[in-house]
């Protein structure tokens, strides 16, 4: 059984297909990136997922369970969920937005303690950072924050919508490894979305290439190298290739 499932999911916004038809399962235990021109629907696809946005037609199966509106909440606390600007609350120090939701269900403190504990040696995030505000941050550890947050509850599902993005090159490099070493060692199923294909090669078991709302080819990076299945495949390859370990410069 796919711990994750999209059957037959389909969006749209007035007279904009965001996401035709789609059929998509996703195993345990493996990282899967999308990635795509602006626009083509990663992040549509993520917020379906989670249920922040609910789709025309089809179903969402997270271990076997559908997402229905009664169980949304409930589905909710088995995927953790990271956009890009981290979404932390300015308000919060960093331990109260890590601890939110355990705090509304109403954890022992004990217990959050010792979670928030195990999240801040994970991702190597400094402990007197914790009782500061976000704009006492770096963007750096304002990501890490946003990443102890989505595993707080210790869920089976990880999504992350462009973490990297807004950040510097050489702090983008250092979450890069951690986050590849996090992912490896938690073995939860991830989806992240990306644009870059450097990214999406340091991180993906598969690469998920889409355009205009629609899955074009599902691989191995170096599938999507060697055997592009649409001219679209080989043009965004192409255009990405410099990037990519061993590609022309």
């Amino acid at each position: 059984m796919a711990m994750l499932e999209l059957i037959d999911v389909s969006k749209r916004y007035g007279n904009l297909t965001a996401i035709h038809a789609t059929n998509l399962a996703l195993d345990a235990e493996k990282t899967y990136v999308l990635i795509g021109p602006s626009g083509c629907g990663k992040s549509t696809l993520l917020k379906i997922t989670i249920g922040l946005a609910r789709s025309d037609t089809g179903t969402v199966r997270v271990a076997g369970e559908q997402l229905l509106d009664d169980n949304v909440l409930q589905l909710r606390q088995r995927i953790g969920y990271v956009i890009q600007d981290g979404g932390l609350f300015p308000h919060m120090t960093a331990r109260e937005n890590v601890t939110l939701v355990a705090r509304y269900l109403r954890w022992e403190s004990r217990r959050i303690d010792e979670r928030l504990g195990q999240l801040a040696e994970l991702t190597q995030f400094p402990g007197d950072g914790l009782d500061r505000y976000p704009a006492q941050l770096s963007g750096g550890q304002q990501q890490r924050v946003g990443l102890m947050r989505a595993l707080m509850l210790d869920p089976d599902v990880l999504l992350m919508d462009e973490p990297l993005g807004a950040l510097d090159p050489m702090i983008r490099n250092d979450l890069q490894t951690d986050l590849r070493r996090i992912f490896r060692g938690l073995n939860k199923t991830v989806m992240m979305v990306t644009h870059d294909l450097n990214e999406a090669a340091y991180f993906a078991d598969e690469i998920i290439l889409l355009r205009d709302g629609r899955i074009v080819q599902r691989a191995a990076v170096a599938d999507l190298l060697n055997s592009p299945q649409t001219p679209f495949v080989t043009q965004f390859v192409n255009a990405q290739r410099s990037m990519l370990p061993g590609g022309e410069q």
